[in-house]
This record gives structure tokens, sequence and C-alpha cells, in this order.
């Protein structure tokens, strides 16, 4: 079909063969034609045909797109692309081999700034819509030096996928790679753009062995098999590389490996067997073991030499976890104040502004990274800096902090924790989130008990993937009442 014989924008085409309906009519794997008006938060565009919402990945702004509908609800219709008819201009060549296949990427098909455009907007729309909130928006923090071979950890999933190369009565092959979207069905490919070169190499070198050897591969479908995951992590500037292998239950065969492995890699300080038994999707169990070398790697994060255990959460993106952290000294004005540092993890935050503080406390319930934060507190000579292993929601009444960080997961912090963050009454709260749907939750919830949102900024920690980290300010609007924690 050429241009000009396209439908409307948000106009339905019948399927040849098919019913002839059109929207609101759609049937499923009816195909029509329209125009991706937006990006979803989860990197989908977005069409309309006849008012109804179509939700299509992988398309851009401004692509006129034949789609197929895969999925019909009440309200909206999720779409499957066919082909673009008429590109936007925020397209660009695909650089990945396993794209869109692969999970790991949302926007290998649009430029960088067209990126940058959609998680502003992601930021903006959590606030103002899910928040009902209206903040000043800063404008993104950009990873304009680098936007691949940027992480610094990788969890390679593995699992045996018939060859089809070499036909019937042959052994299905060992992989490693990542989970399609929406699934865990794993695809293999050999180059990960948003990882070192090292990974990669890594990654394969480990295959093979675990293939030649015929060591045992887990099953999540059976939950049989031993060897899950293959995680590592790599020193940003110190450019030391750990290697934690997850497996169902110990086998000694793992320690030859690991001497292989170092040998053969002298970046690699340490290699470590993790054991976790259970039917879960959580990659790590509690039991760590060191084969080879040291289980910590160390690297510098704001000037402030860090350990970190292979089970301790550390941002994936150091040189832009470096410029998140910067925004976050500032908005808790953090001069000579007391900051309390909750879910610390390894305490890079806090750590980050202790040489502006008067005194830095933080709390995780993580033990391993506890005692990082502790170990990295004294291996720099930080003496007003402490490190408290307990919950967010438990942390003592009797603090008298002037400024309190919130870097939770994913899911964001229980209303506890906002009740108990309130009744110590700072003066400033920082929000830092990889999710800003939650972030504005919480920020609301925050409203509720006496706090205003001034500014939030946007941080891209993850190019080329729909994440984005957001920070927020925050300040005390109005005394706290009583039956606001009934």
């Amino acid at each position: 079909m050429k241009k000009n014989e396209c439908q409307r924008a948000g106009s339905a085409r019948p399927a040849e063969g098919s019913s002839g309906a059109k929207a609101p009519g759609v049937k499923k794997n009816d195909v029509f034609t329209a125009q991706i008006q937006s990006l979803s938060n989860d990197g989908a565009g977005v069409a309309k045909i006849d008012g109804v919402t179509v939700f299509v990945p992988f398309t851009a702004v401004g692509d006129t797109a034949e789609i197929k509908a895969v999925k019909i609800t009440k309200s909206v219709i999720f779409g499957k692309l066919l082909r673009v008819i008429s590109p936007s201009p925020d397209r660009t060549d695909v650089d990945c081999e396993a794209f869109p296949l692969c999970g790991g990427c949302d926007f290998r098909h649009i430029s960088y700034s067209a990126e940058l455009r959609a998680k502003e907007s992601f930021v903006r729309d959590a606030f103002t819509r899910i928040g009902k909130l209206t903040p000043e928006f800063l404008p993104i923090i950009a990873d304009n030096g680098c936007t691949a071979r940027y992480r610094n950890k990788a969890q390679y999933p593995l699992t045996k996928i018939a060859d089809a190369r070499r036909g019937e009565g042959h052994a299905a092959r060992v992989v490693a790679g990542f989970y399609a979207p929406r699934s865990h069905r794993i695809i293999p490919h050999r180059d990960c753009l948003l990882h070192p070169d090292e990974f990669n190499e890594l990654r394969h070198f480990i295959v093979d062995y675990i293939s030649a050897n015929r060591l045992s591969v887990y099953d999540e479908a059976t939950h049989s098999g031993v060897i899950r995951h293959i995680c590592i992590r790599k020193g940003h500037y110190s450019g030391e590389i750990n290697i934690c292998l997850v497996v169902r239950r110990k086998i000694p065969e793992l320690r030859k490996l690991a001497n292989i492995i170092a040998a053969e890699f002298p970046a690699v300080t340490g290699v470590v067997m993790n054991v976790n038994p259970d039917k879960t999707n959580v990659i790590y169990g509690e039991s760590d073991h060191v084969l080879h070398g040291n289980a910590d790697i160390t690297d510098t994060m704001c000037g402030i030499d860090v350990r970190i255990s292979p089970r301790s959460f550390y941002q994936v993106n150091t040189s832009m976890a470096e410029r998140l952290y910067a925004i976050a000294a500032d908005f808790a004005q953090s001069d000579n104040a007391v900051v309390l540092d909750l879910y610390c993890g390894i305490g890079t935050i806090g750590l980050s502004m202790a040489h502006r503080a008067k005194t830095i406390i933080g709390v995780e319930r993580v033990a391993p990274s506890v005692t990082n934060a502790n170990a990295n507190a004294q291996r720099n000579g930080i003496t007003n800096a402490r490190f408290i292993l307990g919950d967010a929601a438990d942390i003592p009444d009797d603090l008298s902090p002037d400024a309190v960080i919130l870097d939770p997961a994913r899911k964001g912090c229980e209303r506890a924790v906002l009740e108990r963050v309130a009744r110590l009454n700072p003066a400033r709260i920082v929000m830092v989130s990889c999710d800003p749907a939650t972030a504005a939750r919480d920020c609301a919830r925050l409203g509720e008990l006496g706090y205003a949102t001034d500014c939030v900024a946007a941080v891209d920690l993850f190019p080329r993937t729909r994440h984005v980290e957001c920070v927020a300010k925050l300040h005390k609007r109005q005394p706290i009442q009583c039956e606001n924690f009934v």
C-alpha cells in the first residue's frame, strides 16, 4: 500500500477475508491502519481507533502502521505491529540482532533524543495524572556520553533448547540469554549492547564449559536440574569482576570451573556459588560459598571507595548514578544536616554526601549490604556515618533528621514507612525511584501527611530501555496531626 492510499489515521482497515468490522467493533485478529500518537510508560506506541486506545509495542510517535488486534478488552485494544507504512522521523536503524525478541531493550528502534522526550513524558504524566501533583519538572539528565555498554551488572538465566541445525537425535544445547517480554522464555544471542564486552565473553566461556562437561542446567518448569543463573558484576572504575553462579544445590564441579575462569580472565577477582533451592522467581538464595578469590569487588562511587558483595544493591550505571546522587544531595540541602538514608543498600547515597552532612544514619534490611555500608564508611575514614540493620518501617522515633532520603525498590514505600517518616518531622524529604508511578503515588501520600512536592528531575540511568530514574524534592508544609497516624 502506498502512502497516499492509507486510510486516515485512527480508522480501521479490515483484514482481507475478515468480517469487515471497524472500531470500536474491532475483533481479535482484525487488521487496521492507525497513526501512533504517543508512547505509554511501558514503551508501547499509543494509537486511537474512533476513540478506542490501542497499544502497539515497538512503534514510534508519528508512525503510520498496519496493526493486528491480538487482545481486546472492554476499554483498550492490544495490537501487534505488522508493518510500518509511513515511518516516524524518530525511527532509526536497529543495531541489535535480538531486538525486539529479547526483553532487555525497548527503544532500539528510535533515536535517543526521542527516547528522552518519551521518558520526560513518563515522569510528568506519572506525577500529574497518578499523583495529582504540580511540581516543577526539571529537564531530563541524559547519558549523552555512553548509551551502550554501560551496565556494571548482568544476570543471565540458563536453559536448554533444541538445536534445529543439528537435527533430531542430538542433545539440546545450553544457552544463557534474557527473557522475552512478559515471559520466561529465554532468548539467546551473542552480544548484548548494554553489557561490557567482557560479560559476553565470560557468559559464552561458562556456557561452553557447562555444555562440554554436561553439567546439569535448571529447568524452571519441572524445578529440576542445578545451574540456574550466571551473574556478573564489574567495578566501573576498578575493573574488578565477580561471577556468581546460582545453583539449586551445591555441585563440587564448579570449583574447578572457578579456577579455570580465574586463570583465563585476570580481571575476575572472585567466583561465588549462591545456593537457591526454592521454586521461585527470586534469583538469589541466602547461602553464598566462595569458590575462588574474594566474594566482594571494590569500586569508586562519587569519590568514595566502596566494597560490593554479590547480593548487594548497587546502581547498574555508575557514572549516571553519580549525577543522580549529586542531585539528591542538593535536594536534601545536606550541608551540616542530619540525614536519614532509608533503603540505603551499601551506603552509596549517604556516603556520597557525608563530607557535607553533620551525620548520616542509614537503614537497610539486607544484612550483607549493611556490613558493606559500615565497612565502606570505615575504609574511607568517614566517622559521621553509621548504618543499621532493620526495616524502614521500624526506625526509632527518637531520631531527629533534617532530611530523609527514600530510595525504595520498584514497588515503592509501604504506607507505614511514609507515616513513620512524617512522624520524624524532617524539614525535607528526597524521593529517589526507578518507577515514576510508585514515586508519584508515594509523594501524593506524603502530601496527605504534610509534605509538598517542589520539583522532580528525571535521570536516564537506563538508556535504550523504558526505565527511567527520578528524584523528587519535598518540603514540610504544615504541622503533622496525630490523627494522620491512627
